[in-house]
């Protein structure tokens, strides 16, 4: 098991985030209406073993938690589970894999101590803190882009005339721009049938991976490098972020609800 370090959260100093292989993330909203979008799956078992973990922060509180301790590098180990690079033409079974890790064995990782009846539960909270946010990050198409471009991040772009990658445009520049609060944006979420929620998770989390990669081929295509992406390219595109926010919401509580 990986060592934990004992540290509140609440003693962390505020540093810049250090420069990895792909710098960005879904921004805060976009973590947080994921995890708020959970909450209306979750069983009640998984919620009131959750809550107790938790010291009943929500799981929006804390969908934002593995980004926030990379300014301390003591969990710099932890940092290649935020991403996948493998060309455009691969699927993950057939892919290099990191030998530092990766999103998928960062999330069996996780699912393994949550579900180990030796660990202590401030290891179960730990890397259930974690889980959360990286069943997000899964579900941003940038997060299993190229490894030669960083997921995007070295792919520059202008958005609404400044400075932005095509990675930032997808974690956070849309999201930010529409300037909806999570709870508003989670609250506005599709209404879908109870066939289409179970037909969303159905699957495992290789072909999660494989299925938000085809978006990732898509989105590699939609912009030309210095473009000036504005309003055209958000009014064509936001609707997939929308959608695949929801979709990483109601599929984290899926592996919620089966773990607990």
């Amino acid at each position: 098991m990986k060592f934990i370090y004992t540290l509140l959260l609440a003693s962390l100093y505020i540093l810049p985030y250090q420069t990895f292989a792909n710098d960005d993330f879904w921004g805060q909203t976009g973590h947080r209406v994921v995890g708020k979008i959970a909450d209306d799956y979750l069983s009640g078992k998984a919620k009131r073993e959750i809550n107790r973990l938790l010291n009943r922060k929500s799981l929006a509180f804390v969908s934002t938690f593995a980004d926030e301790i990379k300014a301390d590098k003591r969990y710099n180990e932890f940092y290649t589970w935020h991403y996948i690079n493998m060309s455009l033409d691969e699927n993950y079974e057939n892919s290099e894999k990191n030998p530092e890790g990766d999103l998928v064995s960062g999330i069996n990782y996780c699912k393994k101590i949550i579900s180990d009846d030796e660990a202590s539960d401030d290891d179960k909270a730990f890397y259930l803190k974690l889980l959360i946010h990286l069943i997000g990050d899964l579900h941003q198409p940038m997060h299993i882009g190229l490894k030669e471009d960083r997921g995007g991040n070295d792919f520059k772009v202008q958005w609404h005339y400044e400075d932005s990658n095509l990675h930032r445009v997808w974690d956070s520049d849309m999201i930010e721009k529409f300037d909806m609060s999570y709870v508003e944006l989670a609250e506005n979420a599709d209404v879908l049938s109870k066939a289409q929620v179970k037909a969303i998770q159905k699957g495992s989390v290789i072909d999660w991976v494989n299925e938000t990669h085809e978006l990732t081929r898509k989105i590699y295509d939609s912009a030309e490098p210095e473009e000036n992406l504005r309003y055209r390219y958000s009014y064509h595109h936001f609707k997939t972020v929308r959608t695949q926010l929801q979709i990483a919401g109601i599929r984290l509580a899926k592996v919620l609800n089966e773990l607990f």
